[in-house]
């Protein structure tokens, strides 16, 4: 720590409870007290260096010859910087430290401690000691936090932008560059140990020093002082990515409740810091979502669902949920699903989770894909069935949407306060063309259907629609033809398309068949390999003619079990109507029995 040793003469104070007297044996003719402290001094020392104090003991002096008394209850810094001060004008050693400097400088600006007062007067003297504790990163941390108890004349003496300015510098500079470029910093860019030769240094070698090495440092600061440094590494060209870290650390510090702690210990002293209020978490909040880059990718989307729960925990403001909304909304696709799942708050809510947040964030990214993406539907969905070994690697962002879609209805589909018109709302977001395969949207609509067995057929029918029979896999097909919850007509659909589907298949196939016998000439002599492949093409075939009449065995079962499921629900409507007609007359029997009885 860069430290200035000024004056040459021994102790001359000593302090007895809230006083300070000065033991040179001379009486005390001025008194200067500040707060509860009073110093007992003489007239000389301190005229000789302070304007202020030279007019307020001209204005002050007593013609008995009375000690006057001064009140400097303004000074900044209080008696702490007073007693070096004083120090100061009597000559007695004092030492300037990245603690005291500020406050010093201050005070000495207070009392207007200029060259005209003296040469090499106190002014001067802590100028030439910021400037060197601006070029040591550490010093210059430390003068920044000291600015606070001072901050009006800081400000106005330019030092905290001067800090801030000399840090942003520091931050915004290449590590790699000259090894450590920062002078006095933190443990992180120590050096290893160096190498010996002979009882010779050979040198030491550097540790890597990585882009967020400045996080803690500057997280001691308080939120305006940290908010100007953020600013100001922006300004000085930082990466969105390394000022989004940044803020990412000081919240998860600062606001308890994104990490679940009750109490955490300050990492460079081991003193406990001290738990800020939940409106005080709140204000914090808004301030860090303000500073936040809006890029995408810059910040993980766990991350900003993370302050999007705590914001709603906090009660934080609207502007602020919103902007959060938007900025998960911008990157949806880079979302997993447990992080989508946001309870919800209030004792008026139907819902489970909040559906609505989830329909809002949808629909940002839904209106920023629509405005960024200018190529035909089609395209995209080709461009979607284009998949790698593990089928995902080059699927578009709004496919992986409409995956993530379809797995949160399949997810908050068993609520049975969850309405119809909300899930269609959700499914219906996402189009057509974004859903390669329908299987994620029909298990959803299979798991609504059965936790909701009281919807109307016509309801049924309608919430059909959102799926696209022709895009459901076998395994889909076969499930949803024996589904008893789907509507009649949908299972025809898949009956349908899934016979429609054999029999392209069998088209195929025999296509190719056909042009591997024209290409062969039988009365053409081959050599054993040739006979050897035809050989094997034919074998081939025979098992993909095996496998197609199977197919059509199990079509043929299929639709013969749906004709007598047809038919047994037709007889028990048949049935259903006889007995009501067979009831009707005895009923009216029974009436005019009734009737005769009275009658009689």
């Amino acid at each position: 720590m860069a430290y200035m040793r000024l004056g040459s003469k021994s102790e001359a104070f000593h302090r007895d409870g809230q006083t300070w007297q000065c033991t040179s044996g001379l009486p005390s003719d001025v008194t200067v007290e500040i707060g509860e402290m009073s110093f007992h001094l003489h007239k000389f020392p301190l005229l000789s260096r302070s304007g202020l104090l030279e007019k307020l003991i001209s204005e002050l002096i007593n013609a008995d010859g009375s000690p006057c008394v001064l009140q400097l209850s303004q000074l900044p810094g209080g008696a702490k910087s007073f007693e070096l001060v004083a120090k100061f004008c009597y000559g007695v050693k004092i030492e300037l430290t990245s603690m005291n400097v500020v406050s010093l400088r201050c005070a000495s600006e207070y009392l207007q401690m200029s060259e005209e007062y003296g040469e090499g007067n106190l002014i001067a003297q802590t100028e030439a000691f910021l400037t060197e504790v601006f070029g040591n990163w550490t010093d210059t941390i430390k003068a920044l936090e000291t600015c606070e108890e001072v901050l009006v004349h800081a400000e106005e003496l330019h030092i905290v932008t001067r800090c801030i300015h000399s840090l942003a510098v520091k931050a915004c500079a290449d590590p790699n560059l000259f090894g450590w470029p920062v002078a006095g910093c933190n443990e992180a860019g120590r050096t290893s140990g160096a190498g010996f030769w002979n009882g010779i240094c050979t040198g030491s070698k550097n540790l890597s020093v990585t882009d967020d090495w400045w996080y803690e440092d500057v997280s001691f600061l308080s939120m305006p002082l940290y908010k100007r440094m953020i600013q100001a590494v922006e300004a000085g060209g930082m990466k969105a990515e390394n000022v989004a870290g940044a803020l990412v650390f000081y919240a998860k510090k600062y606001i308890p409740q994104m990490n679940r702690q009750s109490s955490f210990k300050n990492l460079k002293t081991g003193s406990t810091i001290s738990i800020p209020s939940e409106s005080d978490q709140g204000s914090l909040l808004e301030e860090l979502v303000e500073l936040l880059p809006y890029k995408k990718g810059v910040v993980h989307t766990r991350f900003l669902l993370r302050l999007l729960r705590t914001a709603m925990v906090l009660q934080a403001s609207q502007p602020c949920r919103e902007n959060l909304e938007r900025r998960i909304g911008l990157q949806l696709d880079q979302s997993a699903l447990e992080d989508l799942l946001i309870p919800n708050i209030g004792y008026s809510v139907e819902t489970l989770y909040d559906i609505e947040c989830f329909q809002r964030i949808l629909d940002h990214f839904m209106s920023i894909e629509q405005a960024s993406t200018a190529v035909s539907p089609c395209i995209v969905m080709e461009e979607s069935q284009i998949a790698g070994d593990d089928g995902t690697s080059s699927l578009t962002s709004l496919t992986m949407v409409a995956n993530l879609v379809d797995a949160y209805l399949a997810e908050v589909a068993p609520d049975i306060n969850l309405k119809l018109p909300k899930f269609m709302s959700l499914a219906a977001a996402i189009p057509d063309y974004a859903r390669p395969i329908a299987d994620g949207i029909y298990r959803a609509i299979d798991i609504y259907l059965k936790a909701h067995a009281w919807l109307a057929d016509a309801d049924r029918e309608q919430m059909c629609r959102l799926m696209n029979c022709q895009k459901l896999s076998l395994e889909g097909s076969t499930h949803a033809a024996q589904n008893e919850r789907l509507p009649l007509r949908v299972i025809v659909q898949v009956l349908f398309f899934e016979q429609l589907r054999l029999r392209t298949a069998i088209s195929g196939w025999l296509f190719v068949s056909d042009n591997l016998d024209s290409s062969q000439d039988p009365s053409s002599v081959l050599p054993m390999s040739k006979w050897r492949y035809r050989d094997d093409r034919t074998s081939d075939m025979e098992d993909v003619r095996e496998r197609v009449s199977e197919l059509e065995k199990e079509c043929q079962t299929m639709r013969e079990e749906f004709k007598k499921i047809k038919t047994k629900r037709s007889w028990n409507i048949f049935w259903r109507r006889s007995n009501a007609k067979a009831q009707k007359p005895c009923s009216d029997e029974k009436k005019h029995h009734q009737k005769g009885e009275l009658a009689s």
